[in-house]
């Protein structure tokens, strides 16, 4: 196990401060403890050693490092560039679709609600290109407003290309430019006594101001920057993260780092902004809450992975500080609630293990269960929890391979997941990093699917992980279950 990962600019001085244990805070007393060996890596610079930490802490997990969780990629609109009728959706991943990407947007929520309004607004098209090709009439989109069904000539190349444009231009922060443009339109179209065209307008003005009042603060100075804000209560940390692109707030997300207690926020948010941007561009202005160490370092790194000077800046007036403070006050509020959050899910993991005689509160419980359609397309699915609630990004959905097995047999289904998982597991606990075993696994399912687990485990050496199995009872009624 990697226990941690750093970098130092004098070898000698850092590994013999790491040889004595007298006046070292706790959290390095212990590591120094649990120390083995030692590996190093030389750099060409200090700047190429702080890159090389940052991917080696997200890769590697070491316990005694800050460590950035739930870093799964965020969202953007693209709007495609390879077909006449470009159609507008949104895109995760790497930026390899021909197109104009506009983001990031903090969550799917925060996306799928702009795409919502823009549909409304400018009536582009999100069907893929399978689906236009075939269209011999309008679909349902089309009935409610939704779309211009381009896919059968109800509006021609140049007509679609300038609500392509208008789109573009709303999303690159000329909303009130646009807005201005379609008042205008409007106002002649009634002139005109061309009322159709005219509510047309009115109800894209409308949709416009939708997204506009869900963004919420749209910052008057700042175009583009991304706010840190940092929280700390009760030996937890939040990071409130803001997305500013275009002048547009594109929304907002709480992180909880995980860090000992003892590191002060400069360090952990120095190490939070290293990981986050490992593998993303930043945007050319970070705003923060609280100084961070080592920020002339950090400004080099930043700027080497965006390719342009990225500035770091504690805003101490103005509007900046402004947004500061809102990332503050959210900071605050989010980790309040999580605070209240463990407590009450700390309450339930203790009473479950009383309940079941478990010798402490599990840390980690998997849940299984199998699915199929009369018998067709198997799958099997593992959720996780524990101390933090439900762990959403650890979620597993398993294809059942087996291809001789008899149709909707759960058995079979149930030994193939469980097989594969704890297969898995074990191979990946030979690594440098291994995972986390469950303390507690539920088996959806009565005594059959209990004892087809038990095999399982035991084949696999795993016999001391606990075992649950939930069957429905009479009528399938919720809290009328049986236990196993």
């Amino acid at each position: 196990e990697v226990l941690y990962v750093g970098k130092a600019r004098n070898l000698k001085k850092r590994v013999a401060n790491y040889g004595k244990l007298a006046g070292q805070p706790a959290r390095i007393g212990r590591m120094i403890l649990a120390t083995a060996a030692m590996e190093f890596i030389t750099t060409e610079t200090e700047t190429e050693a702080l890159l090389l930490e940052a991917n080696l802490i997200k890769r590697l997990k070491p316990r005694y490092n800050v460590l950035l969780r739930d870093d799964k990629s965020f969202p953007y609109i693209l709007v495609r560039r390879d077909h006449d009728f470009p159609q507008i959706e949104k895109y995760r991943g790497a930026q390899s679709q021909p197109g104009d990407y506009y983001g990031p947007f903090a969550s799917a929520g925060a996306v799928n609600s702009t795409l919502n309004s823009l549909q409304k607004a400018f009536l582009l098209r999100s069907c893929s290109d399978s689906v236009f090709q075939n269209r011999t009439r309008p679909c349902l989109l089309h009935q409610i407003k939704r779309c211009s069904a381009p896919c059968v000539g109800l509006i021609d190349k140049d007509g679609y290309a300038a609500l392509v444009t208008q789109a573009q231009e709303f999303l690159t922060g000329g909303a009130q430019e646009l807005r201005d443009k379609l008042t205008a339109a409007m106002q002649a179209a009634s002139a005109a006594l061309d009322f159709e065209q005219a509510a047309l307008y009115r109800d894209r003005i409308r949709a416009l101001s939708a997204v506009q009042a869900h963004q919420g603060i749209n910052p008057g100075i700042v175009r583009e920057a991304d706010v840190f804000a940092v929280c700390q209560q009760g030996g937890q940390t939040c990071i409130q993260l803001f997305f500013f692109r275009s002048g547009q707030n594109w929304g907002n997300r709480a992180y909880f780092p995980r860090a000992d207690r003892s590191l002060p926020i400069s360090e952990i948010l120095s190490a939070f902004i290293g990981q986050f941007y490992d593998n993303k561009p930043p945007p050319g202005l970070l705003l923060l809450s609280h100084p961070v160490d080592e920020a002339e370092l950090l400004t080099e790194a930043l700027s080497i992975r965006a390719g342009r000077k990225v500035k770091l800046s504690v805003p101490e007036r103005g509007e900046k500080k402004a947004l500061v403070a809102h990332a503050l006050n959210n900071a605050r509020e989010a980790l309040e609630r999580k605070l209240a959050e463990s407590a009450s899910q700390e309450k339930l993991l203790r009473g479950l293990a009383d309940s079941l005689d478990l010798p402490a509160p599990p840390q980690r419980i998997e849940v299984y269960d199998n699915s199929h359609i009369q018998g067709t397309h198997p799958v099997g699915a593992m959720i996780v929890a524990g101390p933090d609630g439900f762990q959403k990004a650890q979620y597993r959905k398993f294809n059942i391979r087996d291809t001789d097995m008899t149709p909707g047999d759960d058995y079979a289904m149930m030994r193939e997941v469980l097989t594969r998982r704890f297969r898995r597991l074990l191979r990946d606990s030979k690594g440098d990093n291994p995972p986390q075993r469950p303390d507690l696994v539920i088996i959806d399912g009565g005594t059959g699917q209990l004892n087809v687990a038990r095999d399982i485990l035991a084949e696999l050496g795993l016999a001391e992980i606990a075992l649950l199995a939930v069957s429905k009872g009479p009528d399938r009624d919720a809290g009328r279950e049986r236990f196993h």
